[in-house]
């Protein structure tokens, strides 16, 4: 077997996180130099015990480099070479843009809908944050240990933090979307002692898009027409007033049909008032909406049939010719 001069490790692989140290054909000797880069983490083991854990810098492996390995191995008096030892190097780097997803939908509660089933999806980035502990949690003694590994595992916990987060957040199912930030922050917030107790750190966690069943989504849609529809009644009541007057105004035969089927609509008084006020006594015995020359005590267009008596559009109270207020009411004419 051959001596070694230098111990490092060259991360050839993205998502490698841990990495044994292969001493099967090679040993440690004293004075053989540790190189720890930085975004990284290096943690000696000594049939199965942990030991010594070097940061990042370059060392000289001697008694004083690895004191916890000294005593293990009873070095009461000197650096005994060469000596066999586990060696494992941990990226501590962060592991970024990996997805999450809901494999299956979750069931949400909402005071309104009811049970819900919500599909979501984004991202999240994790680092190791104590060597050791993911050591003794989840690699245990493989040669490599990969994010593709704990991968699965990483996302379950996720997704059970986000169905805890929605249901202790009080936001209704209407209104996620709207709070996905702040729901984000609760499920980075609520899941760090899970993820220390690993060994790692949860780094950021981002929900790109909630998704509701479409029959939850048309019934939200729905409720929002509808709601809107209640919140401005009177104004839909003055423009279907409006666009019945433009109608008649094109077409003169149809003034008193509108109206009669402003009466069906519950409209028919604003809108009688309105086209009535608006139907002036003819000048010159000349029927006013089609132009047809009219009797003089004529009531009614004998063309077509439009009233020609003139009402005050407030009262209804038939006026004089040439009135210019209501003698009922007092409305300026």
């Amino acid at each position: 077997m051959s001596l070694l001069d230098i111990v490092q490790w060259t991360e050839e692989s993205p998502n490698e996180i841990l990495h044994k140290f292969d001493t099967r054909k090679s040993i440690v000797k004293w004075g053989t130099k540790l190189t720890v880069r930085e975004g990284q983490v290096c943690v000696f083991l000594d049939k199965g015990r942990l030991a010594d854990v070097f940061a990042p810098g370059m060392y000289t492996l001697n008694t004083d480099t690895l004191p916890i390995l000294t005593a293990l191995l009873s070095w009461a008096y000197a650096f005994e070479s060469p000596f066999k030892s586990d060696i494992y190097f941990v990226s501590t780097r962060q592991f970024v843009k990996h997805k999450w997803g809901t494999a299956t939908p979750v069931i949400i509660n909402d005071a309104k809908l009811g049970a819900v089933r919500v599909r979501g999806y984004g991202t999240y980035s994790f680092r190791v944050k104590n060597a050791p502990t993911l050591l003794r949690e989840l690699s245990g003694t493989r040669r490599s240990f990969t994010t593709e590994d704990v991968e699965d595992y990483i996302r379950s916990v996720l997704v059970m933090g986000m169905s805890d987060a929605i249901g202790s957040s009080n936001i209704g199912i209407a209104d996620l979307l709207a709070n996905v930030i702040e729901l984000s922050a609760e499920v980075l917030k609520s899941m760090s002692q899970r993820f220390e107790k690993l060994g790692l750190e949860l780094s950021s966690f981002n929900i790109e898009s909630i998704s509701l069943p479409p029959e939850v989504e048309k019934a939200i849609d729905e409720n929002a027409r509808l709601g809107l529809l209640r919140d401005n009644a009177d104004l839909y009541a003055r423009i279907a007033r409006a666009d019945a007057m433009v109608e008649a105004a094109k077409n003169p035969g149809m003034a008193g049909s509108v109206v009669g089927a402003g009466i069906g609509l519950g409209l028919g008084a604003d809108i009688g008032r309105e086209i009535g006020g608006a139907i002036k006594p003819a000048d010159g015995n000349k029927c006013p909406v089609c132009g047809a020359t009219i009797p003089p005590k004529a009531k009614f267009c004998p063309e077509c049939g439009s009233a020609i008596k003139r009402t005050c559009p407030e009262c209804g109270t038939e006026l004089a010719p040439n009135a210019k207020f209501c003698p009922e009411c007092g409305k300026k004419l």
